[in-house]
């Protein structure tokens, strides 16, 4: 690793210890919002308490020559590498790195340059403590007749209250997932298990739900594979589910999986460094023409919703929340916040049911969710249903499993259109009669794909048992009563038609 001249790592260094922004000058972009919620503990009685202050960083700045970066990191043991990540990847990329004449490749190039450049200014900040934290480890004593066994016990408890200190200095990594957006082409960077999800409406009115890359994971074939070619035992790393207490196979910082490998048993095969900080880089898109919206999500936030209803839908649900906010928020903070609060509430009301997916939902870890709209108005504030607007219901499958059965929650929207979305090509549907699309008529198809499977879903809901109400409230007669919004008057005469028998019914059906 080569060494940055000691002035600038203490310039680094003590920059990062005083909380300060290298970027505090760059706009932040007005068409994205972010929601975060920390990490939670679940006592017996369902009460939740903070077990660590919050880890995760996100970036969202808008550059020169229709630049835009957007970040969310993933951070452990400490939130120090997530912080410096989001600061210095912003230098290395928004203070003139990038023009609107780079091609694609240059771009590619560019964005690996600066994942690289991060880890290697992060390790210069902290390569005095791990010198230091070296030496002492292997401090032993010097024997002197002249020195009592107190003495020595003493400086012994200094020297361990020392490395102490030195090991939270030093501890602790991040994952990121990156989006940049140059010449109106989105780009994905990823390290580690954070997610991007693109949802756009196609010309036949149809809205995509696309995943973009797959988390470096100990389940992901194509890592196993990569760390095989290193000498490291594949199906010991898939069986273990963890490297060093995390299950990313690519991470920023960490310098216990960077540097110390060898003395983990589970790399010590590893020829070089097993763990890298090398992003894998999805793009170039196009984002000419396209209507929709960008999700980045933080690992806390993919587990919790996960772990209470499992994996099948998570991206389809994720999407139908930040739609339904979507069409009633006037804010992309609110939007984003509004959302990982209900992931947060659906976490903790799956734990206090005692269902059988509750045993999952012990905890989560802190949340980060970034929306970036993409030709997409707001909507101009919620309309009440008094004030004319419409409820569909949001249908929230949940499904367990070890058990084929299905159920669902369903949320109440107030939406001021009619129209309804359905979801996927041959699949069921998650949000049959449910979520409109913002921003046009909902009566597109959500489809979700993935690069590498599609999932299915369980239907529910029926928007079209209600009727819309009018622009202004009903006014309560001289009883205190107002009129029923849902009109029976055709099931009352079926009903009689079919159970009359020739015989008048005792007393009639309906309203008396």
């Amino acid at each position: 690793m080569q060494r940055l001249p000691s002035n600038m790592a203490a310039q680094r260094r003590n920059l990062m210890q005083s909380h300060q922004s290298w970027t505090d000058d760059l706009p932040l972009c007005q068409m994205c919002g972010v929601g975060t919620a920390p990490n939670c503990v679940y006592s017996p009685d369902g009460k939740g308490t903070q077990s660590h202050p919050n880890e995760d960083g996100h970036l969202r700045f808008r550059g020169e020559d229709g630049c835009f970066l957007y970040g969310v990191f993933n951070g452990y043991d400490g939130s120090r590498v997530a912080s410096f990540a989001s600061q210095c990847l912003t230098a290395e990329l928004l203070l003139g790195q990038l023009t609107s004449n780079h091609t694609d490749g240059d771009v590619r190039r560019i964005l690996t340059q600066a994942f690289d450049a991060v880890e290697k200014s992060y390790f210069e900040t902290i390569g005095d403590a791990l010198a230091e934290k070296a030496h002492l480890s292997n401090y032993v004593l010097p024997h002197n007749e002249n020195v009592s066994f107190h003495q020595l016990s003493s400086q012994s408890q200094k020297v361990q209250e020392r490395l102490k200190e030195l090991e939270q200095e030093v501890s602790g990594g991040a994952t990121a997932v990156v989006a940049l957006i140059l010449n109106n082409k989105l780009y994905i960077a990823n390290v580690g298990t954070n997610r991007a999800l693109l949802c756009k409406s196609s010309s036949d009115g149809q809205n995509q739900v696309l995943q973009i890359g797959r988390p470096h994971s100990t389940d992901n074939e194509d890592e196993l594979q990569r760390l095989a070619t290193l000498g490291v035992d594949s199906a010991r790393v898939r069986q273990a589910g963890q490297i060093a207490g995390q299950s990313s196979t690519r991470r920023l910082g960490d310098y216990r999986v960077k540097f110390n490998y060898s003395e983990i048993d589970l790399l010590s095969p590893a020829k070089t460094r097993p763990v890298v900080a090398e992003p894998e880089i999805h793009g170039s898109q196009s984002l000419d023409g396209v209507t929709g919206f960008l999700l980045l999500m933080s690992e806390g936030l993919i587990n919790a919703l996960e772990s209470a209803h499992g994996p099948e839908q998570a991206n389809q649900e994720i999407v139908a929340m930040v739609a339904a906010e979507l069409a009633q928020q006037n804010s992309l903070e609110a939007v984003a916040q509004s959302v990982v609060e209900r992931v947060k509430r659906l976490h903790h009301d799956v734990y206090v049911s005692g269902r059988q997916r509750s045993t999952y939902c012990s905890r989560h870890e802190d949340m980060t969710l970034l929306i970036r709209t993409l030709n997409m108005p707001l909507a101009d504030g919620a309309l009440t249903p008094t004030q004319g607007g419409r409820i569909y219901p949001v249908s929230v499958p949940y499904s367990n499993s070890q058990s084929t059965s299905k159920t669902s929650v369903t949320l109440s929207l107030v939406m001021p259109s009619q129209s309804t979305l359905t979801n996927g090509t041959n699949t069921a549907s998650t949000l049959e009669e449910g979520t409109p699309t913002p921003g046009q008529s909902p009566t597109a198809t959500l489809q979700s794909t993935n690069t590498q499977t599609q999932s299915s879903s369980s239907s529910s809901g029926d928007g079209s048992l209600f009727r819309q109400r009018g622009s202004q409230a009903a006014q309560p007669d001289e009883t205190g009563r107002v009129p029923p919004y849902v009109d029976f008057s055709q099931f009352y005469r079926l009903w009689g038609s079919d159970h009359s028998d020739g015989q008048s019914t005792q007393g009639g059906l309906g309203p008396q």
